[in-house]
């Protein structure tokens, strides 16, 4: 059974910072690929980033140049910094891990960006 429990979102005026963080638990063995998508009411869950077991990253055009996904390997945590955000940010924003072609969620964690 693997667990991830994200935390960090908050409420931030538009403009600022937040850094959102994941950490997975249970039976990982091994380094594996982790995302963050994120979902607002009526629309579906978008990709907001992610990051490979070697460490390749990809981001949503949306976030390029603003938001920076990293890892810590030794405590299977990933995170999520997020810079010059914007109210189309707000949203519920969800860690993501693949393990054996299975995909793993978070509870989510709500970040408001206010104008």
């Amino acid at each position: 059974q693997v667990k991830l429990v994200e935390s960090g979102g908050g409420l931030v005026q538009a403009g600022g910072s937040l850094r959102l963080s994941c950490a997975a638990s249970g039976s990982i063995f091994s380094v594996n690929p982790m995302g963050w998508y994120r979902q607002t009411p009526g629309k579906q869950r978008e990709l907001v980033a992610r990051i490979s077991s070697t460490g390749s990253t990809y981001y949503a055009d949306s976030v390029k140049g603003r938001f920076t996904i990293s890892r810590e390997n030794a405590k299977n945590t990933a995170f999520l910094q997020m810079n010059s955000l914007r109210p189309e940010d707000t949203a519920i924003y969800y860690c993501n891990l693949v393990l054996v072609s299975n995909n793993y969620w978070g509870q989510g964690t709500q970040v408001t960006v206010s104008s």
